[in-house]
């Protein structure tokens, strides 16, 4: 698995949100000071986030007052569903995928798909069991 620039990008806007969300829980964020604040393009952003929206992930709020926040609480939401949501599966090959199983000739005799399919358990087992509050958490200690 490699996380995709996109990937990341989500990730960054998401764990802003969340911090965002801790300082306020009524606060609506515009994207161009997500953007600013993450050095994010803002045109890219604008597709990620519409991603992340229609997934359920973000709500948005249109109007002076508007802009985007989290539609579920920062401990709903695991690091392994934002890069799913963005990057795909987290498997290195099809065969390997429980999200996106491809089926191959190969797979009754090939030890290659076993190792993959551990190697998918252990960023699945990490990613899945971090939350954006764990992240969140971490990044408010490490500000001090």
């Amino acid at each position: 698995m490699k996380l995709s620039r996109s990937g990341e990008y989500a990730l960054r806007a998401m764990i802003y949100l969340a911090l965002e969300n801790e300082r306020d829980k009524n606060i609506k964020v515009r994207i161009q000071d997500i953007a600013a604040k993450e050095k994010i393009p803002k045109k890219f952003l604008e597709a990620i986030l519409l991603k992340l929206r229609k997934a359920g992930l973000l709500k948005s709020i249109r109007g002076i007052n508007g802009g985007y926040c989290l539609n579920k609480k920062p401990e709903d939401i695991t690091i392994g569903q934002i890069i799913r949501l963005i990057d795909g599966p987290l498997a290195p090959l099809g065969c390997a995928s429980v999200t996106a199983y491809t089926y191959c000739d190969e797979e009754p005799r090939c030890g290659l798909q076993k190792v993959m399919r551990e190697v998918r358990d252990a960023i699945a087992g990490i990613l899945d069991n971090y939350t954006l509050k764990d992240v969140v958490d971490r990044t408010i200690k490490l500000r001090g």
